[in-house]
Protein backbone atom coordinates (compact mmCIF):
# COMPACT_ATOMS: atom_id res chain seq x y z
CA UNK A 1 0.00 0.00 0.00
CA UNK A 2 1.41 3.39 -1.06
CA UNK A 3 0.65 6.91 0.15
CA UNK A 4 -2.03 9.27 -0.81
CA UNK A 5 -2.89 12.30 -0.03
CA UNK A 6 -6.28 14.28 0.65
CA UNK A 7 -5.67 18.62 0.42
CA UNK A 8 -8.64 20.56 0.93
CA UNK A 9 -8.20 24.29 1.64
CA UNK A 10 -10.98 25.87 0.34
CA UNK A 11 -13.79 27.30 2.39
CA UNK A 12 -17.38 26.16 1.75
CA UNK A 13 -20.09 27.81 2.41
CA UNK A 14 -23.40 25.90 1.56
CA UNK A 15 -27.14 26.46 1.77
CA UNK A 16 -29.74 29.02 0.28
CA UNK A 17 -28.26 32.36 0.48
CA UNK A 18 -24.71 31.25 0.14
CA UNK A 19 -23.80 34.27 -3.11
CA UNK A 20 -24.90 36.89 -0.41
CA UNK A 21 -21.38 36.23 1.14
CA UNK A 22 -19.40 37.23 -2.03
CA UNK A 23 -18.27 40.58 -0.61
CA UNK A 24 -17.53 39.45 3.23
CA UNK A 25 -15.42 36.82 1.71
CA UNK A 26 -13.70 38.88 -0.90
CA UNK A 27 -12.92 41.72 1.87
CA UNK A 28 -11.43 38.72 4.05
CA UNK A 29 -9.22 38.08 1.00
CA UNK A 30 -8.18 41.58 1.39
CA UNK A 31 -9.12 42.21 -2.28
CA UNK A 32 -9.05 45.62 -4.02
CA UNK A 33 -9.83 45.16 -7.66
CA UNK A 34 -11.61 42.26 -9.14
CA UNK A 35 -12.42 40.38 -12.30
CA UNK A 36 -15.57 38.95 -12.28
CA UNK A 37 -15.69 36.01 -14.72
CA UNK A 38 -18.73 34.51 -16.07
CA UNK A 39 -19.93 32.73 -18.68
CA UNK A 40 -23.94 33.39 -20.56
CA UNK A 41 -25.81 36.27 -19.73
CA UNK A 42 -28.07 33.85 -17.35
CA UNK A 43 -26.68 35.86 -14.34
CA UNK A 44 -27.32 39.04 -16.39
CA UNK A 45 -30.72 38.32 -16.59
CA UNK A 46 -31.33 36.57 -12.87
CA UNK A 47 -29.64 39.49 -11.01
CA UNK A 48 -26.66 37.44 -9.63
CA UNK A 49 -24.40 39.87 -11.45
CA UNK A 50 -26.38 42.85 -9.88
CA UNK A 51 -26.04 41.31 -6.43
CA UNK A 52 -22.34 40.35 -6.93
CA UNK A 53 -21.45 44.31 -8.03
CA UNK A 54 -23.82 45.78 -5.17
CA UNK A 55 -21.89 43.65 -2.77
CA UNK A 56 -18.44 44.53 -4.02
CA UNK A 57 -19.58 48.33 -3.72
CA UNK A 58 -20.75 47.78 -0.42
CA UNK A 59 -17.57 46.88 0.39
CA UNK A 60 -15.50 49.50 -1.46
CA UNK A 61 -13.93 46.35 -3.98
CA UNK A 62 -14.05 47.74 -7.53
CA UNK A 63 -14.21 45.34 -10.33
CA UNK A 64 -14.18 44.31 -14.03
CA UNK A 65 -15.89 41.95 -15.99
CA UNK A 66 -15.70 39.44 -18.32
CA UNK A 67 -18.40 37.03 -19.58
CA UNK A 68 -18.08 34.55 -22.62
CA UNK A 69 -17.01 31.26 -21.13
CA UNK A 70 -18.21 28.31 -23.30
CA UNK A 71 -18.18 24.70 -22.77
CA UNK A 72 -14.81 23.66 -23.04
CA UNK A 73 -13.50 26.91 -22.58
CA UNK A 74 -11.13 28.18 -24.88
CA UNK A 75 -7.52 29.93 -24.77
CA UNK A 76 -8.18 32.89 -26.14
CA UNK A 77 -10.55 33.86 -24.13
CA UNK A 78 -8.40 33.25 -21.48
CA UNK A 79 -5.35 35.46 -22.91
CA UNK A 80 -7.83 38.10 -22.49
CA UNK A 81 -8.18 37.59 -19.20
CA UNK A 82 -4.39 37.26 -18.40
CA UNK A 83 -4.11 40.57 -20.54
CA UNK A 84 -7.04 42.62 -18.16
CA UNK A 85 -5.09 41.46 -15.10
CA UNK A 86 -2.02 42.59 -16.46
CA UNK A 87 -2.79 45.87 -17.44
CA UNK A 88 -4.82 47.02 -15.07
CA UNK A 89 -3.46 45.20 -11.37
CA UNK A 90 -6.14 43.17 -10.50
CA UNK A 91 -5.47 40.65 -7.85
CA UNK A 92 -8.67 38.59 -7.71
CA UNK A 93 -10.38 36.52 -9.58
CA UNK A 94 -14.28 35.69 -8.98
CA UNK A 95 -15.31 33.01 -11.08
CA UNK A 96 -19.48 33.25 -11.05
CA UNK A 97 -20.47 29.80 -13.29
CA UNK A 98 -19.67 26.07 -13.56
CA UNK A 99 -17.03 24.25 -14.50
CA UNK A 100 -15.49 26.10 -17.10
CA UNK A 101 -16.05 29.10 -15.63
CA UNK A 102 -13.92 28.10 -12.77
CA UNK A 103 -10.96 26.67 -15.30
CA UNK A 104 -10.89 29.07 -16.96
CA UNK A 105 -10.08 31.43 -13.93
CA UNK A 106 -7.82 29.31 -12.75
CA UNK A 107 -6.17 29.44 -16.18
CA UNK A 108 -6.28 33.31 -15.90
CA UNK A 109 -4.90 33.05 -12.49
CA UNK A 110 -1.62 30.85 -13.97
CA UNK A 111 -1.43 33.17 -16.47
CA UNK A 112 -1.46 36.50 -14.57
CA UNK A 113 1.66 35.86 -12.32
CA UNK A 114 3.35 34.47 -15.20
CA UNK A 115 6.13 35.79 -17.70
CA UNK A 116 5.39 32.98 -20.49
CA UNK A 117 3.05 31.61 -22.33
CA UNK A 118 0.42 30.11 -19.90
CA UNK A 119 -0.71 27.53 -22.36
CA UNK A 120 2.71 26.06 -21.40
CA UNK A 121 1.56 24.55 -18.12
CA UNK A 122 -1.08 22.47 -20.16
CA UNK A 123 1.18 21.27 -22.46
CA UNK A 124 3.90 20.23 -19.97
CA UNK A 125 6.60 22.58 -20.90
CA UNK A 126 6.15 24.27 -17.10
CA UNK A 127 4.86 23.48 -13.76
CA UNK A 128 2.58 26.47 -11.74
CA UNK A 129 4.35 27.99 -8.85
CA UNK A 130 1.72 30.41 -7.92
CA UNK A 131 -1.55 31.91 -9.38
CA UNK A 132 -3.66 35.27 -8.43
CA UNK A 133 -5.99 34.12 -6.00
CA UNK A 134 -9.69 32.77 -7.28
CA UNK A 135 -12.79 32.15 -5.69
CA UNK A 136 -16.12 30.91 -7.04
CA UNK A 137 -20.03 31.23 -6.78
CA UNK A 138 -20.88 27.74 -8.13
CA UNK A 139 -23.92 28.05 -10.51
CA UNK A 140 -24.07 24.06 -11.64
CA UNK A 141 -22.39 21.64 -10.14
CA UNK A 142 -20.66 18.67 -12.29
CA UNK A 143 -16.73 19.50 -12.57
CA UNK A 144 -16.34 19.82 -9.29
CA UNK A 145 -13.94 22.36 -10.18
CA UNK A 146 -14.39 24.14 -7.28
CA UNK A 147 -12.71 21.86 -5.03
CA UNK A 148 -10.38 20.41 -6.87
CA UNK A 149 -6.64 21.04 -8.32
CA UNK A 150 -7.72 20.75 -12.10
CA UNK A 151 -8.09 22.87 -14.66
CA UNK A 152 -9.03 22.37 -18.10
CA UNK A 153 -8.29 24.30 -21.25
CA UNK A 154 -9.37 24.06 -25.13
CA UNK A 155 -6.31 25.24 -27.71
CA UNK A 156 -8.33 26.67 -30.50
CA UNK A 157 -5.26 25.84 -32.37
CA UNK A 158 -5.16 22.06 -33.09
CA UNK A 159 -8.15 21.61 -31.39
CA UNK A 160 -6.34 20.57 -28.30
CA UNK A 161 -8.09 19.82 -24.81
CA UNK A 162 -5.70 20.03 -22.07
CA UNK A 163 -5.47 19.55 -18.19
CA UNK A 164 -3.40 21.54 -15.12
CA UNK A 165 -3.32 19.58 -12.03
CA UNK A 166 -1.94 21.68 -9.47
CA UNK A 167 -2.61 22.46 -5.68
CA UNK A 168 -1.79 25.82 -6.53
CA UNK A 169 -4.84 26.44 -8.46
CA UNK A 170 -7.14 25.44 -5.26
CA UNK A 171 -9.89 28.22 -4.60
CA UNK A 172 -9.63 30.21 -1.41
CA UNK A 173 -13.33 30.09 -1.52
CA UNK A 174 -16.88 28.16 -2.75
CA UNK A 175 -20.30 29.81 -1.97
CA UNK A 176 -22.69 26.99 -3.26
CA UNK A 177 -26.45 27.74 -3.70
CA UNK A 178 -28.09 24.55 -4.72
CA UNK A 179 -31.06 26.88 -5.96
CA UNK A 180 -28.71 28.35 -8.41
CA UNK A 181 -29.05 25.05 -10.09
CA UNK A 182 -32.88 24.95 -10.26
CA UNK A 183 -33.03 26.69 -14.12
CA UNK A 184 -30.89 24.21 -15.56
CA UNK A 185 -31.64 22.82 -18.51
CA UNK A 186 -32.59 18.67 -18.61
CA UNK A 187 -29.74 17.50 -20.96
CA UNK A 188 -27.14 20.08 -18.63
CA UNK A 189 -28.61 18.21 -15.11
CA UNK A 190 -27.89 14.84 -17.25
CA UNK A 191 -24.22 15.82 -18.03
CA UNK A 192 -23.68 16.85 -14.91
CA UNK A 193 -24.67 13.98 -13.22
CA UNK A 194 -22.36 11.48 -15.75
CA UNK A 195 -19.58 13.99 -15.09
CA UNK A 196 -20.02 13.63 -11.43
CA UNK A 197 -20.15 9.89 -11.25
CA UNK A 198 -17.52 9.93 -13.50
CA UNK A 199 -14.83 11.12 -11.48
CA UNK A 200 -15.97 9.01 -8.60
CA UNK A 201 -15.24 5.97 -11.35
CA UNK A 202 -11.75 7.16 -12.14
CA UNK A 203 -10.85 6.92 -9.01
CA UNK A 204 -12.77 3.46 -8.45
CA UNK A 205 -10.75 1.92 -10.86
CA UNK A 206 -7.47 1.78 -8.87
CA UNK A 207 -4.81 -0.49 -11.01
CA UNK A 208 -3.62 -1.68 -7.64
CA UNK A 209 -5.40 -2.21 -3.52
CA UNK A 210 -8.09 -0.06 -2.57
CA UNK A 211 -10.06 1.37 0.60
CA UNK A 212 -12.96 -0.96 1.51
CA UNK A 213 -14.24 2.41 3.76
CA UNK A 214 -13.71 3.99 0.57
CA UNK A 215 -15.23 1.58 -2.07
CA UNK A 216 -18.39 2.10 0.01
CA UNK A 217 -18.30 5.50 0.22
CA UNK A 218 -17.73 5.91 -3.77
CA UNK A 219 -20.81 3.61 -4.29
CA UNK A 220 -23.14 5.65 -1.54
CA UNK A 221 -22.12 9.20 -3.58
CA UNK A 222 -22.95 7.02 -7.05
CA UNK A 223 -26.35 5.68 -5.83
CA UNK A 224 -27.20 9.09 -4.08
CA UNK A 225 -26.36 10.91 -7.38
CA UNK A 226 -27.78 8.65 -9.47
CA UNK A 227 -30.99 8.92 -7.53
CA UNK A 228 -30.85 12.27 -7.45
CA UNK A 229 -30.83 12.86 -10.89
CA UNK A 230 -33.91 11.24 -11.39
CA UNK A 231 -35.64 13.40 -8.79
CA UNK A 232 -34.25 16.52 -10.37
CA UNK A 233 -34.88 15.68 -14.05
CA UNK A 234 -39.12 15.29 -12.36
CA UNK A 235 -38.62 17.83 -10.40
CA UNK A 236 -36.38 20.75 -11.27
CA UNK A 237 -36.97 22.98 -7.70
CA UNK A 238 -36.34 19.44 -5.61
CA UNK A 239 -33.99 21.07 -3.39
CA UNK A 240 -32.92 18.38 -1.31
CA UNK A 241 -31.44 16.33 -4.53
CA UNK A 242 -30.06 19.67 -6.22
CA UNK A 243 -27.92 19.75 -2.68
CA UNK A 244 -27.46 16.26 -2.91
CA UNK A 245 -26.05 17.08 -6.90
CA UNK A 246 -24.08 19.61 -5.60
CA UNK A 247 -21.92 18.28 -2.91
CA UNK A 248 -21.43 15.70 -4.60
CA UNK A 249 -19.83 17.45 -7.38
CA UNK A 250 -17.31 18.62 -4.92
CA UNK A 251 -16.65 15.52 -2.83
CA UNK A 252 -16.48 13.39 -6.09
CA UNK A 253 -13.24 15.68 -7.08
CA UNK A 254 -11.92 16.79 -4.01
CA UNK A 255 -9.36 13.60 -3.51
CA UNK A 256 -11.57 12.17 -0.95
CA UNK A 257 -12.83 9.43 -2.94
CA UNK A 258 -9.36 8.30 -4.16
CA UNK A 259 -7.83 8.33 -0.23
CA UNK A 260 -6.18 5.10 0.73
CA UNK A 261 -6.08 3.72 -2.74
CA UNK A 262 -2.52 2.80 -3.87
CA UNK A 263 -3.09 5.26 -7.05
CA UNK A 264 -5.06 8.26 -7.88
CA UNK A 265 -7.13 6.25 -10.36
CA UNK A 266 -7.63 5.25 -13.68
CA UNK A 267 -8.52 8.78 -15.80
CA UNK A 268 -7.95 6.50 -19.36
CA UNK A 269 -11.69 7.42 -20.15
CA UNK A 270 -11.82 11.83 -19.50
CA UNK A 271 -8.21 11.68 -21.51
CA UNK A 272 -9.93 9.94 -24.24
CA UNK A 273 -13.05 12.06 -24.14
CA UNK A 274 -11.37 15.06 -23.87
CA UNK A 275 -9.91 14.68 -27.38
CA UNK A 276 -13.24 14.02 -28.31
CA UNK A 277 -14.83 17.30 -26.92
CA UNK A 278 -11.77 18.91 -28.50
CA UNK A 279 -12.12 17.67 -32.07
CA UNK A 280 -16.58 17.87 -32.21
CA UNK A 281 -17.25 20.66 -29.22
CA UNK A 282 -19.66 18.19 -27.55
CA UNK A 283 -21.02 18.07 -24.06
CA UNK A 284 -17.83 16.48 -21.40
CA UNK A 285 -20.90 14.50 -19.46
CA UNK A 286 -22.21 13.50 -22.90
CA UNK A 287 -18.90 12.68 -24.33
CA UNK A 288 -17.92 10.44 -20.76
CA UNK A 289 -21.31 8.39 -20.97
CA UNK A 290 -20.26 7.20 -24.71
CA UNK A 291 -16.55 6.87 -23.91
CA UNK A 292 -16.91 4.54 -20.57
CA UNK A 293 -18.62 2.01 -21.47
CA UNK A 294 -16.31 1.18 -24.94
CA UNK A 295 -13.86 1.85 -22.22
CA UNK A 296 -14.76 -0.87 -20.22
CA UNK A 297 -15.63 -3.47 -22.69
CA UNK A 298 -11.83 -3.06 -23.73
CA UNK A 299 -11.06 -3.83 -20.13
CA UNK A 300 -13.90 -6.37 -18.84
CA UNK A 301 -10.74 -9.07 -18.74
CA UNK A 302 -8.37 -7.07 -16.54
CA UNK A 303 -10.33 -7.21 -13.50
CA UNK A 304 -13.76 -8.09 -13.93
CA UNK A 305 -14.69 -8.59 -10.40
CA UNK A 306 -13.83 -4.67 -9.74
CA UNK A 307 -16.30 -3.68 -12.65
CA UNK A 308 -18.85 -6.39 -10.94
CA UNK A 309 -18.97 -5.47 -7.16
CA UNK A 310 -19.76 -1.48 -9.15
CA UNK A 311 -22.78 -3.44 -10.28
CA UNK A 312 -23.87 -5.07 -7.37
CA UNK A 313 -23.56 -2.16 -5.06
CA UNK A 314 -24.60 0.96 -7.29
CA UNK A 315 -26.20 -0.53 -10.52
CA UNK A 316 -28.92 -3.32 -9.60
CA UNK A 317 -26.70 -6.22 -10.55
CA UNK A 318 -27.49 -9.56 -8.93
CA UNK A 319 -24.74 -11.63 -8.25
CA UNK A 320 -24.10 -14.94 -9.85
CA UNK A 321 -21.67 -17.38 -10.31
CA UNK A 322 -20.45 -15.84 -13.27
CA UNK A 323 -18.13 -12.88 -13.08
CA UNK A 324 -17.31 -11.89 -16.60
CA UNK A 325 -20.99 -11.89 -16.70
CA UNK A 326 -21.98 -9.80 -13.85
CA UNK A 327 -19.27 -7.10 -15.27
CA UNK A 328 -20.71 -7.54 -18.75
CA UNK A 329 -24.12 -6.77 -16.99
CA UNK A 330 -22.66 -4.15 -15.09
CA UNK A 331 -21.73 -2.19 -18.32
CA UNK A 332 -25.27 -2.79 -20.19
CA UNK A 333 -26.93 -1.48 -17.25
CA UNK A 334 -24.49 1.59 -17.22
CA UNK A 335 -25.94 2.35 -20.59
CA UNK A 336 -28.86 1.59 -19.86
CA UNK A 337 -29.24 4.30 -17.06
CA UNK A 338 -27.23 6.71 -19.60
CA UNK A 339 -30.52 6.22 -22.07
CA UNK A 340 -33.00 6.72 -19.01
CA UNK A 341 -31.65 10.26 -18.49
CA UNK A 342 -31.61 11.03 -22.08
CA UNK A 343 -27.47 10.34 -22.21
CA UNK A 344 -25.99 9.53 -25.81
CA UNK A 345 -23.83 5.80 -25.26
CA UNK A 346 -22.71 5.92 -28.81
CA UNK A 347 -20.64 8.79 -30.59
CA UNK A 348 -23.28 8.24 -33.22
CA UNK A 349 -26.18 9.00 -31.02
CA UNK A 350 -24.93 12.94 -30.98
CA UNK A 351 -24.89 12.93 -34.99
CA UNK A 352 -21.41 12.09 -35.31
CA UNK A 353 -19.65 9.58 -38.04
CA UNK A 354 -16.36 8.92 -36.58
CA UNK A 355 -14.30 7.85 -39.51
CA UNK A 356 -11.21 5.76 -39.64
CA UNK A 357 -8.79 8.68 -40.20
CA UNK A 358 -10.65 10.46 -37.06
CA UNK A 359 -10.13 7.24 -34.78
CA UNK A 360 -6.51 7.42 -36.11
CA UNK A 361 -6.09 11.22 -35.41
CA UNK A 362 -8.02 11.82 -32.36
CA UNK A 363 -5.90 8.79 -30.70
CA UNK A 364 -2.82 10.13 -32.22
CA UNK A 365 -3.57 13.28 -29.85
CA UNK A 366 -4.32 11.35 -27.20
CA UNK A 367 -1.16 9.83 -26.77
CA UNK A 368 0.37 13.45 -27.12
CA UNK A 369 1.99 12.59 -30.44
CA UNK A 370 3.39 8.57 -29.07
CA UNK A 371 5.12 10.66 -26.16
CA UNK A 372 2.33 8.69 -23.57
CA UNK A 373 0.46 6.20 -22.65
CA UNK A 374 -2.74 7.03 -20.60
CA UNK A 375 -4.65 5.01 -18.04
CA UNK A 376 -3.45 3.14 -14.80
CA UNK A 377 -6.25 0.32 -14.65
CA UNK A 378 -4.75 -0.68 -17.61
CA UNK A 379 -1.99 1.42 -19.81
CA UNK A 380 -3.66 2.15 -23.22
CA UNK A 381 -1.09 2.60 -26.02
CA UNK A 382 -2.93 4.32 -29.24
CA UNK A 383 -4.16 0.85 -30.40
CA UNK A 384 -5.85 0.49 -27.36
CA UNK A 385 -7.46 3.99 -27.75
CA UNK A 386 -7.91 3.41 -31.51
CA UNK A 387 -10.04 -0.06 -30.17
CA UNK A 388 -12.29 1.91 -27.91
CA UNK A 389 -12.97 4.41 -30.10
CA UNK A 390 -14.67 2.21 -32.49
CA UNK A 391 -16.45 0.29 -30.15
CA UNK A 392 -18.05 3.65 -28.77
CA UNK A 393 -18.86 5.19 -32.65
Amino acid sequence: MGLSFYYTPTRVTFGPGAENNAGNELKKEGAAKVLIHYGSQRIVKNGLLENITRQLDENGISYMTLGGVVPNPRLSLVREGIRMVKENGIDFILAVGGGSVIDSAKCIGYGSVYDGDVWDFYSQKAVPQKTLPVGCILTMAAAGSEMSDSSVITNEEGGLKRGCNSDVCRLRFALLNPQMTYSLPPFQTSCAVVDIMMHTMERYFTSGVSLPLTDNLAFSLLKSVKDAGYRVLEKPDDYDARATIMWASSLSHNGLMALGNDTKGDWASHQIEHELSGMFDIAHGAGLAVIWPAWAKYNIDINPMRIAKLGYNVFSVIPSDDVKADAQKTIENVESFYKSINMPVRVSDMGITLSDSDIDTLAEKCTFFGKRKVGAFRPLAKEDIMAIYRLAR
